[in-house]
């Protein structure tokens, strides 16, 4: 890959800088100035926002080297693997996010965080499209910021499969990360909401009423995973049929699910 030329344009580097400064998925603040001091690159707006703060660095640099060179070591720094070590959930999105911009100079990153060269985009893609729709359609809806992100190109791209079966998945590692379980599926969801006691509990368990409303929310996780999780994670693709309609009814199940997670209690232990 030549790294000298063709020189990014404007509209690539905003998309770049925007990529990897992302407010919910991209680099933070203080990531930004110390990879902007390890590629020895200028930081002339440190205190505007992050997106145009990058922008500017990027565009200085390129316009009095005449070279993309430290920009394009900028991305490969940012985009190390092991940088995410302890945080492994925001490489993927970042990539994507990035890869998007990239596209259009004719670069991409890879999932061992290389940059070469790939088929130059000319036109944004029919599932970038789709994916837009979907999260449309689920934003008006109020579905959970935790399911929103699955709504992606990559995830998209032939049909809504792997959002779905991403979805799911997130619920599985709320539970974890709230419990500090390591089981997965009905196991997973019998030791952390069933049980007299159980490890999260959905509301006071002070009445027969109560405690029914917890059996059968852990009834209705144990169903997702079941009806939807098992099946897409273990069947071919082909065997499992996945129109928009139905992606949208079990995302927004997906919402209520971690809604109710988020403002679950873990009751006091005696």
């Amino acid at each position: 890959m030549n790294d000298t030329q063709p020189l990014f344009t404007q509209s690539q580097l905003e998309a770049i800088a925007a990529a990897l400064a992302d407010t919910s998925e991209g680099l933070t603040g203080s990531e930004i100035g110390h990879l902007l001091a390890t590629c020895r690159l200028s930081d002339p707006t440190p205190s505007m926002t992050k997106r145009h703060r990058l922008y500017n660095a990027f565009a200085e640099s390129q316009n009095s080297r005449q070279d993309r060179r430290a920009i394009l070591a900028f991305i490969r720094h940012a985009m190390k693997p092991e940088r995410y070590a302890r945080c492994p959930e925001r490489f993927e999105p970042m990539r994507t996010n990035l890869n998007r911009a990239l596209s259009f100079a004719g670069l991409a990153v890879d999932a061992t965080g290389t940059l070469s060269s790939a088929e130059r985009a000319r036109t944004l893609s029919e599932a970038e499209r789709r994916a837009q729709e979907l999260k449309d359609d689920l934003t008006a809806r109020g579905v959970h910021p935790d399911v929103l992100r699955f709504c992606r190109a990559e995830l998209v791209a032939d049909d809504y499969f792997h959002a779905v079966l991403e979805a799911t998945k997130s619920i599985a590692d709320k539970l974890r990360a709230r419990t500090g379980l390591t089981d997965d599926g009905a196991v997973l969801v019998d030791r952390a909401l069933g049980g007299d006691l159980p490890m999260l509990a959905i509301n006071d368990l002070s009445s027969e009423s109560e405690r029914g409303e917890q059996r059968g929310f852990a009834n209705l996780v144990k169903g997702v995973f079941g009806m939807f999780r098992n099946p897409t994670a273990h069947a071919p693709r082909i065997h499992w049929a996945m129109n928009k309609a139905d992606a949208e009814d079990l995302l927004s199940l997906a919402s209520l699910i971690h809604r109710r997670l988020d403002s679950s209690r873990m009751p006091p232990r005696v």
